[in-house]
């Protein structure tokens, strides 16, 4: 089968296409045909080397996928051959025309659901949802920024705090991005290219500031969030490509919380709750991933390069 392999840590030219075995089931395990995977800027992160968690070499990259089961191992009783089904996380990885995973990693995809979409919707909705609610503890009735609501996690967030119950403000730096994010159920949206972009989001909220910020990159934001931070708020960071300066008294004044998340942390209970609320999600709609690029499988290092050079709306993804 045809699958990108990764024999060096290295920039997107690492990721070449190469003939390799199709995987076998084992107990407990679901071969999927993958029809497409999605890219997610841990992604580039793993293939730089960069990341804390680094798999043995080679490897095959992706996490995220949607397809249809081809086979089934002894003891898997939830799936079939013939089910479409969005993956969660992979033993063998999503960018190949094949991939193994256990049955607990797989959800099921509605018919209503395309395999572009459904390659968009585990790391962008679960991180989110794990940002806003095991994290964050986000409540209805409280004011949540999304700081980046463009890329396909503030979008999930968007959608995710806005159904239930929260004031949603965004931020985007493109036009574009913005009525995207509006369109999702942002309630306000600002530049975040502006400087002055705090001092608005102050104003549009009556001088209270927002009770959570979900923030996509610490090491550019974190310090000047603390400008449209109510007191006591919580502040969750998802993404960060660099170290930063801090002054601390920042968030004693506002005796605010600082919490970091990773998806791979998540316990196996955790998982399970999230992965009913995607399902919720998907029945009700409000889980309706955005695709913005879509690459064939070959073109996986210009998919990587746009994850993190460009300015995407919503989700890319490789068609295998």
């Amino acid at each position: 089968m045809n699958a990108i392999s990764v024999n060096e840590f290295g920039g997107p030219e690492v990721l070449r296409v190469a003939d390799i075995e199709r995987p076998e089931p084992a107990r407990g395990e679901v071969l999927v045909r993958v029809n497409a995977a999605g890219v997610n800027p841990v992604d580039t992160y793993i293939r730089s080397g960069i990341h804390a968690v680094k798999p043995q070499l080679p490897y095959t990259p992706g996490k995220d996928g949607a397809g249809v089961v081809e086979a089934v191992g002894d003891g898997v009783y939830g799936f079939e051959k013939g089910d479409r089904v969005y993956i969660a996380d992979t033993r063998t990885g999503t960018y190949a025309e094949y991939a193994l995973s256990r049955e607990d990693q797989l959800g099921r995809l509605p018919e209503k659901i395309s395999f572009e979409e459904g390659a968009g919707i585990f790391t962008p909705y679960a991180t989110a949802y794990r940002a806003l609610f095991q994290k964050a503890g986000a409540k209805i009735g409280e004011t949540v920024l999304v700081h980046g609501a463009s890329g396909a996690v503030g979008l999930a967030a968007v959608q995710w705090a806005k159904s239930s119950g929260m004031r949603v403000i965004g931020t985007a730096s493109t036009e574009e991005g913005r009525s995207l994010a509006t369109a999702s159920g942002a309630d306000a949206v600002f530049d975040h290219s502006d400087a002055g972009h705090y001092s608005e989001i102050m104003d549009f909220t009556a001088g209270e500031g927002c009770n959570v910020i979900l923030e996509m990159l610490a090491n550019v934001n974190l310090e000047n969030d603390f400008g449209a931070l109510a007191k006591y708020g919580r502040i969750v960071v998802i993404g960060s490509r660099g170290s930063l300066d801090f002054t601390p008294r920042l968030a004693m004044g506002k005796e605010a919380t600082i919490l970091g998340m990773s998806l791979f942390n998540a316990a196996r209970h955790e998982m399970e709750v999230i992965h009913a609320a995607i399902g919720r999600g998907l029945e009700d709609g409000v889980v309706a991933p955005v695709i913005s690029n879509t690459f064939p499988l070959n073109e996986a290092p210009a998919a990587h390069r746009e994850v993190i050079e460009g300015k995407s709306l919503g989700k890319t993804v490789l068609l295998t």
